[in-house]
């Protein structure tokens, strides 16, 4: 069954309002990111400590950034699913949102339409599904991010999915090398998210001094 257009609306427009608010502690430079995401985000199979948001913390941290990666990775999200713990997923404090979905629509072989207008973040489809659905599959995520103005990173796996080494047993979660593999690949674009996320929290806060 499709998702409803009223439904995409609802999950595009309150990611978009989570980090355009203004916020009482925009006095503060402490930015928060949410992971927004499936078992690859909530770091299935590792501990917690060596999940996908506790290691880019750890990283953006290193950079010398004050953040705080929340992790809101649920193992098994379709991208309906994450639709419906939208409203408690997004904490209010939160200045920007990595939403990493798709891979589990994409296993399960829904049609890509159905999930075109709530991705923003990028994976590819198992390439039995066959070259049209990979295809269009692909293209949702820089359809999205050229539509919502997103950071596009297009594939979260990128230079970990095909190697063993990097992979649980499984073939499909990566394990502690491969979570570090994939934070080393997307940090320059989530320095280019806090970037935009700076520069809007700035936007948005009062202006002092004399007019």
């Amino acid at each position: 069954m499709k998702l409803r257009v009223s439904h995409v609306a609802v999950l595009v427009a309150g990611l978009v309002c989570a980090v355009t608010l203004p916020k009482s502690e925009a006095k503060e430079q402490h930015m928060v990111i949410v992971a927004f995401g499936d078992s690859l985000t909530a770091g299935f199979g590792l501990p917690q400590s060596e999940s996908f948001p506790a290691k880019l913390e750890a990283a953006l941290k290193a950079q010398g950034k004050n953040v705080s990666v929340v992790n809101a990775g649920v193992s098994g999200d379709t991208v309906s699913a994450a639709l419906a713990r939208l409203d408690w997923a997004l904490p209010p404090e939160a200045n920007a949102v990595i939403v990493e979905l798709g891979g589990n629509d994409a296993l399960q072989g829904l049609p890509p339409a159905e999930i075109e207008a709530v991705l923003i973040a990028g994976m590819e489809s198992p390439r039995n599904m066959g070259k049209d659905y990979v295809d269009q599959f692909r293209a949702i995520y820089a359809d999205l991010a050229e539509r919502y103005g997103a950071v596009l990173y297009p594939f979260f796996l990128d230079g970990v999915a095909l190697d063993a080494g990097l992979m649980q047993e499984d073939a499909i979660h990566p394990n502690a090398k491969g979570v570090d593999r994939i934070v080393q690949g997307i940090l320059p674009k989530v320095d280019e998210l806090l970037a935009q996320a700076e520069a809007r929290r700035s936007a948005e806060s009062p202006q002092t001094g004399e007019r």
